[in-house]
Parts: structure tokens; sequence; C-alpha cells
């Protein structure tokens, strides 16, 4: 026996000339995470609707990977069927029946119905379905307004027939969007920018900054382990490593100390800059949110990003906190986020940061410091990891 899959797509649909393309990426992306999973699959594509047929044995896995594709909206376990009426309304009894043997007993019925020749019209349909699912199972109630459960039935090209979607991530396929460089620290914020960058059909390499000694190895080992989980979302990421150790302590014996933390994240810019034409990517992604802590406030911000030329997407910049750790908790990042390990930007922070850069001063005593033979060395000392 086979499982079969409704699968809903949104964002792509408003593509206008374009939109074939969108639907093919997500079609190669679908095609290329059931088979690194090694699940025999089967897609097929109609207007608004994906299809995906697997072995029932690998149902839980396939349900995993449709919950973290990009550009599926949502996704539906269905039982496609004979386009006649008698053969709708007994897919509707067997969706039921699998509805109340979880103990939901309220329901309502919805009907689409693109092809016209069907001989009940849409809310026709609905009331039959109605009526012989009462029939079948007494204890069964119809609620319209607050039910436990719907039963959808779609007359398209085949007769479709299945219960409540469940979400998926939306957004548009990955690469549709381009190539970002995430940079990833052990925090919370930034897998959740990577996160919502994948949504956006980003494709992803994240750059981190390990600061041996002063930064553990458990450290680098849980931002390996927030990259894997990034990249059930995003697919494929690189994950680089970039010693970071003596360019600090340069910062830390020469800048002023209220300016430590700025030139630090000016010298992580500037390798950042770097790196992204070496990856053919099109831009830099970071977790900052505007604000939320000393280096992050507008003027800071503007200092820190005046090292390159790349576009820089924050897509936290207008959430606060508790919004982002609600987001973690949803992509399963955060219990690895709030393992006590420290990265290098929290060991080498000063106790009184400067709040408002002065970006033609700052950039002078940032020039004075010559980071730049360090920053080229530590980028060519790079480790590169490949994460599926």
């Amino acid at each position: 026996m086979d499982a079969f899959y409704l699968i809903k797509i949104g964002e792509i649909l408003l593509k206008l000339g374009n939109r074939k393309e969108f639907e093919n990426r997500l079609r190669s992306q679908l095609n290329e995470r059931f088979s690194k999973a090694g699940i025999t699959h089967k897609i097929e594509m109609y207007p608004g609707r994906y299809f995906v047929t697997v072995p029932e044995e690998n149902a839980t896995d396939a349900e995993f990977i449709l919950s973290r594709t990009p550009g599926v909206n949502g996704y539906a376990r269905a039982i496609k069927t004979e386009k006649t009426v008698d053969a709708v309304l007994a897919a509707a009894i067997e969706v039921a029946r699998e509805r109340l043997s979880r103990g939901l007993v309220r329901f309502k019925a919805e009907s689409r119905r693109s092809d016209k020749s069907f001989p009940l019209g849409s809310f026709e349909l609905s009331a039959k379905i109605g009526e012989v699912v009462l029939g079948a199972f007494p204890q069964a109630k119809v609620d319209l307004h607050t039910p436990e459960f719907t039963i959808n039935a779609e007359i398209r090209e085949r007769a479709y027939v299945f219960a409540d979607a469940e979400p998926g991530m939306r957004g548009l396929p990955v690469g549709s969007g381009g190539k970002g460089l995430l940079l990833l620290s052990g925090g919370i914020d930034s897998p959740v920018a990577g996160y919502m960058m994948a949504r956006r059909g980003m494709s992803l390499e994240a750059l981190y900054f390990h600061a041996y000694p002063y930064t553990s190895q458990e450290a680098q080992d849980k931002v390996i382990r927030l990259a894997r989980i990034l990249s059930t979302y995003a697919g494929k990421l690189v994950l680089w490593t970039v010693p970071f150790t003596e360019a600090q302590l340069k910062i830390k014996k020469d800048a002023r100390m209220d300016l430590t933390t700025l030139m630090m994240r000016m010298g992580m810019m500037r390798v950042a800059h770097l790196l992204v034409p070496r990856i053919g990517a099109n831009c830099i992604i970071t977790g900052e949110s505007v604000g939320q802590v000393a280096s992050q406030t507008a003027e800071n911000l503007r200092l820190t990003e005046s090292l390159t030329d790349y576009p820089v997407l924050r897509p936290l910049c207008g959430m606060d906190k508790e919004d982002t750790v609600n987001m973690a908790k949803k992509i399963g990042s955060f219990d690895i986020s709030i393992l006590p390990y420290e990265d290098c930007c929290v060991l080498f922070s000063p106790k009184h940061p400067m709040l408002k850069a002065k970006l033609e001063r700052e950039t002078e005593a940032y020039n004075e410091l010559n980071l730049e033979p360090l920053l080229v060395e530590a980028l060519d000392k790079a480790e590169r990891l490949e994460i599926e």
C-alpha cells in the first residue's frame, strides 16, 4: 500500500511569467530531498497542486520532508478516487472513520468542483458527504462553526478526498531567491534568521567564528548541531569555521575598551565580505535586531555594515526577543542554542560598550588596527564542512 499526499502551494501561484520556473524548482527540491532520504517516490504536478506517492513505510519521513520544504504551504494524506459520486462518498466515509478513531466527533464538509461535468455542485456534494457520514457514524455531529475536523473533496482532473491539511513552511523554493552567507553563532537569533531567509527562497552557506582556546570545542559542536537543524529546512548547507583568535587578541590589545565589540563585528563583516564572492553568494545575513544589544543600535549597525558593499539582510530587525524565542522553539533550535557554551562575541564583550558610534571617527579607529592581514589569513585557514 502506498501513501498519497496532496500538496498545496501558495505564493508560487502569484507568480506570472516565470511561475513555471518556481514550480519546477519546487519539484526539483522535493525530488532531491526524497532521493537523499532513500524514499522511492512519484511526483505529479497539476495547476495549483502537487501530488506525491511514497511507500507506506516511508510515510513518516515523507511528512517530515513536506513540513520542512520551503514553497509547500500545506499537505494532507489524501484518497485519490474515481470521479463518481459513489466513489467520493465512500472515500469521505474512510476519511471520517480515521478522524473519529482519534476521538474527534464534530465535523463539516467542504467541496471544490473545478470539473463542471461532475453531477453535483459544490454545495450539494458537501451536503451529501455530511449525510452519508452521519448515516455511517451515529456518534458524529455536524458543526459548521467550530468543527474538530473538515472533510475536503476536490473534483479536478481526478477526485481527491482528505481531512485538514498540515501546515508547511510556505514561502518560495530554495534557490529561487539567490544565495546568502549567514553569520551563524551559537545563540538563539542567527538560526532563526537563516530559517526565515530559507523561507524566502534563499540557499545558504554559514560562517562561524571560533576563538580557540577562549571558546571551547563544545561551542563549535553546538554550532554544527544548529547548522544541521537549519539544513533540514534549507537543504544542503556549507559551514565555514574561521579561526578568529589572533584578530580578537589584537583588537583586545590595541582597540579602545568601549570599541572592542564594534571592532570585532567590523572584522567579522569584513571576513564575510571576502567570502561572499568565493561562494557565489549575493548577500550577508545576520540575526541582528534593532536595539537588542549595544552593537545593534542604528548607528552601530551602520558602522559594522560599512565594511561591505553587499546587501546585509536582517530578517529579525523588527522582532522582539520573545518573538524570536518562540520561532526558535518552533523550528527546533532553541534547546541547542541555550546550551551553556559561550561564543567569542560574549567572551570578549566590554563592560561599557559604545552605543552610538560616529561613522568617520570609528572607521578611522578600525583602520588604525590594520586587521586586514589577520583577517585574510584567518579566512585562508577556514574549515569547510558540508552538511546535508
